[in-house]
């Protein structure tokens, strides 16, 4: 679990799933993979999402507010097993903590995490060239656009941003 001034971050469980679900079968999740059709599909990424922490030993947290344990969204290291490269991944659920600062400081946070205590010399964001908001927040983070780097398997389109350790 991590902590910030107004978030906590940790680890995915069954209580999340109707905030997730609301978000993945909605149009705001067109940038990653969405819209979902049904609950079952929603049910499986949360499965990944917990399921990451087992298989690698970190995982995206969700963020919620400190003193409210409902998920606000994700951000958090991450790396399927056909991925590249180890990424930082963020993702806001819930529509009123769009605009606030939040998703910056939870991926801020778990970036942070992901160099310091996992010992990543570097990390990579994965972002749907549309989705203008979070290429913002990579480049409000630091990141710079690598266009260079492979992309995963089978993503389409894809800009990649490079995130540098000296920056976390």
């Amino acid at each position: 679990m991590l902590h910030t001034r107004r978030l906590r971050l940790r680890a995915p469980h069954t209580g999340d799933f109707d905030v997730l679900s609301t978000f993945l079968m909605s149009e705001r999740a067109r940038h990653v993979g969405g819209p979902l059709s049904d609950a079952t599909q929603c049910s499986r990424t949360l499965g990944n999402l917990a399921g990451m922490w087992m298989l690698r030993g970190f995982g995206a947290f969700v963020f919620t507010q400190r003193d409210d344990d409902r998920a606000l969204g994700m951000a958090g290291p991450w790396q399927p097993m056909t991925w590249p490269e180890p990424e930082i991944a963020w993702s806001v659920w819930a529509p009123e903590a769009e605009g606030t600062g939040l998703a910056h400081e939870a991926a801020l946070a778990a970036r942070d995490h992901a160099f310091r205590d996992l010992g990543w010399t570097t990390a990579v964001s994965y972002i749907d060239p549309e989705n203008v908001r979070s290429i913002r927040l990579a480049e409000r983070l630091g990141a710079t656009r690598d266009t260079g780097a492979t992309p995963p398997p089978g993503s389409g389109p894809i800009h990649v941003y490079r995130h540098a350790p000296e920056a976390a």
